[in-house]
C-alpha cells in the first residue's frame, strides 16, 4: 500500500525563524521514518526576508504554493530592520494575508506546564503545575475587522470608533472547533464573553449554547465573563480544558496564558479552518540571538506536532509531545529556561534529545 505523501511549505522567515524551523523539519522527518507517510518540502521567503528579496512580505507565488500545500510551517517574521515600514509592507501584514487566504478562522494555542517546568513560572508552582489547556480564538471576525471604523474630526476634538461584529455562522464554526478538540481532551469547554455588557456577546453565548445542546451535549460547557476568566487564569489555570472566545478576548487571554510556563519558547500554535493549516511558534523573531544555536526550538517542534495532528497522524504527534516531555524531565534546558541544577543545551542539542526520546517511543 502506498504511503501518504504530504506537501509542506516552509516559511522560515526572519531572525531565529530558520533556526527553529530546521529542528521542526528534523522531527517531522523522524516521525515520517517511523510512520506510513512521507513529506516533501518547498522552502520560500516570507516576512522581512521576502521584503528584502521581492519587496513584498508575501509574494503571490508564495501564497499560491501555500494554498496548494497540505500544511504551512512558519518560523517567525519581523524585526527592528523593518520597523520603519507601514501598512501592507510590514512583515506581519503578510502573515495576516496568509491566514485570510487559507480561511484560517480558528487559532489554537495549547499551554502546558508539566511538573518539570512549574518552578519557572511567574506564578506559584502549586498553582500552575500540570496545567494543560487549549485556547481556541476566533481569528477573522470581531472588533479587529468589524465595520464601520474610523477617526473623525469633531471641531477641536476627534472621535474614533471600531465595531465589534459577529454573525451566527462565524460563532457556530469556531464553537464546533472547540467542542471537537474538547472531545479529544478532557471533554470540557469554557466559553468566554462579556454578555452582561455587550449585545454581541449575548449572541455569542446563545449560539455557543445552541451548538452545544444540538450536537455536543456530552461535552461539559460553562460560560464565563472575560474579566473573571483573566482572573481565573492566574488563580487556578488547571480548571480549564478548552477555552473558546472571540478575537479580541482571545488575543488577550492567549497571551496571558502564554506566560504560565515561563517562556514563549515553549508554546506552539495552529491557525485552521480551511483545507490547509498554518503552524507556527508563538514567539517572535528574536534577531539578537539568531544563528547562535541558543534559541528554544520546543515551540516550533510542538507546532510540527500540531501539524501531524491536523494531518491525522496522531501517533506521530504523540511521539513528539512525549519526546519534549522526556527531555524536560531529564533536565535539558535552553538558555531561556535554564536555572541552577539544569543541564544547559543548545538549540540543536535540545532537538537531538527530543529525537532520541521519540525513537524510544516508537520502539516501545
Amino acid at each position: 500500500m502506498s504511503k501518504d505523501a504530504y506537501r509542506i511549505v516552509l516559511l522560515p522567515g526572519d531572525g531565529i525563524g530558520p533556526d527553529v524551523t530546521r529542528e521542526a523539519v528534523a522531527v517531522l522527518e523522524l516521525a515520517a521514518a517511523h510512520g506510513d507517510f512521507t513529506f516533501s518540502y518547498k522552502e520560500l521567503p516570507a516576512g522581512g526576508a521576502a521584503i528584502d528579496a521581492h519587496n513584498d512580505p508575501l509574494p503571490p507565488n508564495v501564497l499560491e504554493e501555500c494554498l496548494a500545500s497540505d500544511g504551512v510551517v512558519l518560523g517567525a517574521v519581523g524585526g527592528p530592520k523593518w520597523d520603519h515600514l507601514t501598512g501592507a509592507m510590514r512583515p506581519e501584514s503578510g502573515l495576516l494575508k496568509l491566514r485570510k487566504a487559507l480561511g484560517a478562522f480558528a487559532n489554537l494555542r495549547p499551554v502546558f506546564v508539566p511538573d518539570a517546568l512549574a518552578e519557572g513560572s511567574p506564578l506559584r508552582e502549586d498553582a500552575v503545575r500540570n496545567t494543560d489547556l487549549l485556547v481556541v480564538r476566533e481569528l477573522t471576525g470581531g472588533i479587529y475587522f468589524g465595520e464601520p471604523r474610523a477617526r473623525e474630526p469633531e471641531g477641536d476634538h476627534e472621535k474614533a470608533y471600531n465595531t465589534m461584529v459577529y454573525t451566527t455562522p462565524e460563532i457556530e464554526r469556531v464553537a464546533r472547533v472547540a467542542f471537537d478538540w474538547a472531545g479529544k481532551r478532557r471533554r470540557a469547554v469554557t466559553s468566554v464573553d462579556k454578555a452582561n455588557v455587550l449585545v454581541v456577546s449575548q449572541l455569542w453565548r446563545d449560539v455557543v449554547q445552541q451548538v452545544h445542546d444540538k450536537d455536543f451535549a456530552d461535552i461539559d460547557l460553562q460560560h464565563m465573563y472575560v474579566d473573571n476568566a483573566a482572573m481565573q487564569l492566574v488563580l487556578n489555570p488547571r480548571q480549564f480544558d478548552v477555552i473558546v472566545t472571540g478575537n479580541l478576548f482571545g488575543d488577550i487571554l492567549s497571551d496571558a496564558a502564554a506566560t504560565l510556563g515561563g517562556s514563549l519558547g515553549l508554546l506552539p500554535s495552529a491557525s485552521v479552518g480551511g483545507r490547509t493549516g498554518l503552524f507556527e511558534p508563538v514567539h517572535g523573531s528574536a534577531p539578537d540571538i539568531a544563528g547562535q544555536d541558543i534559541a528554544n526550538p520546543i515551540a516550533a517542534i510542538l507546532s510540527a506536532g500540531m501539524l501531524l495532528d491536523f494531518l491525522g497522524e496522531s501517533r506521530a504527534a504523540e511521539a513528539i509531545r512525549h519526546g519534549v516531555a522526556e527531555a524536560l524531565d531529564a533536565g535539558a534546558r535552553t538558555a531561556d529556561l535554564c536555572r541552577t541544577g539544569h543541564r544547559r543545551v543548545s538549540t540543536s542539542e535540545m532537538s537531538e534529545e527530543i529525537q532520541r526520546n521519540m525513537k524510544a517511543f516508537f520502539k516501545g
